[in-house]
């Protein structure tokens, strides 16, 4: 496959900014043309900054937004039927159930946005270049990571090489379409209807595959050995020697006794996804690693110096959730609500004598992860994949980031005073 390069240099095409009053008028235009009717002319925007307007629910069949800077708008059901997006970037934008069937959306990013719905049926999705000098631009690969895509069509779409890593994809149809070496990494495609795909290459590790035909999946050269499944996922309830809310307080009784009565709760390895909730549940030194939390609302769960390495807490509800000194070693939270939670160092006394456990974070997938107002001082981010997430106004002093992944990151705000980057 030769993927073209355009050339919309600065010099010969500058990004000009449009208001919303010239965009309605361009609109008004390209309906007239859609219609046949006198005076009107096809929509031709190239590399401009559209940002933040608004072009929801409008008709721009066939237009050309060529290279255009599309991100924070509101284009809800909005038609863009073989319309060219070649390179554009649609990033943060509402895109819920838009049409861009047959379009061109070759090269273009579309990160963390809302396609709920959306329609890509036989869209270009292939790699796609504009240069920025003049000079040649290697073709970069369309780009949805961190979309919420849940329930979009897929059908007869050319997707190859495209990056939907940590997207949610649920509840998809993806029929005939081409995704050889895509990137699926930590995709959720959890109840994702699979038919005459195309995937040798393709990355889907992590990738959550509950309630899918793996059946089309299976032999054709993906490695879903890291990937959950239905196979795969982790232990069932039902192979615990009692109801887990008899277990759980058993283990709040032995934590009010000190380990005198009740015994402590070990859930290491179970999925939990169909327990649904466990907010404000009492949890101090729960050990749980490499536990399925996907998913669950975890509202103001207390889980204090509890064992949790490689825990599974993607797409939680953790809101106000307090980790003081808990052990997230290589645990999976990305997408997951941490806003206002604690993960302060846990005090210990013994007589005269204090020690302190800081929250070990080493290695923990944080991607797309909202913190803001965490307290998260002296967390050991070591290693860490914190891609796109949100610190704004976290109490970060004396935090240790060496090695961590932070493109992206929001620190707006943030106390970082004597952290180590």
């Amino acid at each position: 496959m030769v993927s073209d390069v355009r050339d919309l240099s600065p010099e010969n095409n500058p990004m000009e900014k449009y208001t919303q009053k010239q965009l309605d008028v361009l609109v008004v235009l390209h309906e007239r043309y859609l219609e046949g009717r006198l005076g009107g002319r096809k929509a031709v925007i190239k590399h401009a900054d559209l940002s933040g307007l608004d072009l929801s629910n409008k008709n721009l069949r066939q237009a050309d937004f060529s290279g255009c800077n599309m991100t924070y708008m509101d284009l809800g059901l909005t038609n863009f039927q073989e319309a060219s997006l070649y390179a554009c970037d649609l990033s943060y934008s509402n895109l819920i159930h838009t049409v861009f069937v047959r379009s061109d959306l070759r090269g273009a990013k579309i990160e963390n946005a809302n396609l709920v719905g959306a329609d890509f049926g036989q869209a270009d999705l292939r790699s796609g270049a504009i240069t920025t000098d003049g000079s040649y631009s290697l073709p970069k690969s369309v780009n949805f990571r961190g979309a919420n895509m849940i329930g979009v069509s897929l059908v007869g779409t050319l997707a190859n090489n495209a990056d939907f890593s940590d997207t949610n994809l649920s509840m998809s149809i993806i029929h005939g379409t081409d995704l050889r070496g895509a990137r699926l990494v930590g995709a959720d495609l959890s109840g994702a209807e699979f038919e005459q795909v195309k995937l040798m290459g393709a990355n889907m590790r992590d990738a959550i595959l509950t309630g899918t035909n793996l059946d089309v999946i299976t032999g054709s050269g993906v490695d879903l050995s890291m990937a959950i499944t239905d196979d795969n996922v982790g232990a069932s309830l039902e192979l615990l020697e009692k109801p887990l809310v008899v277990m759980i307080d058993e283990h709040q009784l032995w934590v009010r006794t000190s380990g005198k009565k009740g015994s402590q709760l070990d859930l290491s390895g179970y999925d939990l996804r169909e327990v649904g909730s466990l907010a404000q549940q009492k949890l101090t030194a729960l050990k749980a690693n490499d536990t399925k939390f996907f998913g669950m609302d975890l509202y103001q769960v207390e889980l204090q110096s509890s064992h949790l390495s490689g825990a599974d807490f993607r797409r939680c509800n953790l809101a106000q959730a307090d980790f003081r000194g808990a052990d997230l070693q290589g645990a999976k939270l990305s997408h997951a609500n941490l806003s206002e939670a604690n993960l302060l160092p846990l005090v210990f006394l013994t007589g005269s004598l204090q020690r302190s456990v800081t929250v070990n974070l080493k290695g923990a997938e944080l991607r797309y992860a909202n913190l803001a107002n965490a307290k998260l001082r002296l967390a050991d981010f070591t290693g860490a994949d914190l891609s796109f997430a949100d610190l704004s106004g976290c109490d970060l002093r004396d935090a240790n980031f060496t090695g961590a992944k932070m493109d992206g990151l929001n620190l707006d705000g943030a106390d970082t005073a004597e952290a180590i980057f």
